[in-house]
């Protein structure tokens, strides 16, 4: 299952999903992992929850993230939680053109039985319908 939390820039979706995912703690049996490309958050999530910042990795792109976020999933055959704050950052392409990372995205968390938060920034009329297809 995908959700997305969309909002203009500053309207706190890093908090949301801050919030998300220490609050999935209290229920997952599985992994939480938790992907962004800065350092800002890393403090404020519980411990069980795997932080990483894509930016030490150099994911330059939308193929590239596909694959990151592939690999870090088949690290553990018992991931339960993935959230990704700023996707449209972190893959360096405009909402719009982020249609294959959705579409993989929703084929791993079906394959997987993953529960993925997606964080983008925009107004909900802007976003693309295989975006928005996946707000609750």
């Amino acid at each position: 299952m995908i959700k997305v939390i969309y909002g203009e820039k500053g309207t706190g979706k890093t908090k949301m999903m801050i919030d998300a995912a220490n609050a999935a703690v209290e229920e997952a049996k599985g992994h939480l992992i938790f992907l962004t490309d800065n350092k800002r958050c890393m403090y404020d999530l519980e411990r069980e929850v795997r932080f990483i910042d894509v930016s030490d990795y150099d994911i330059a792109g939308e193929s590239a993230l596909c694959g990151f976020v592939k690999g870090v999933i088949a690290g553990n055959h018992d991931n339960e939680y993935v959230f990704i704050d700023g996707v449209v950052r972190i893959a360096g392409k405009p909402v719009g053109e982020l249609a294959t990372f959705f579409y993989m995205l929703d084929k791993v968390a079906k394959t997987n039985n993953l529960i993925v938060t997606v964080s983008v920034t925009g107004a909900k009329e802007d976003l693309p319908d295989f975006v928005t297809k996946y707000i609750d």
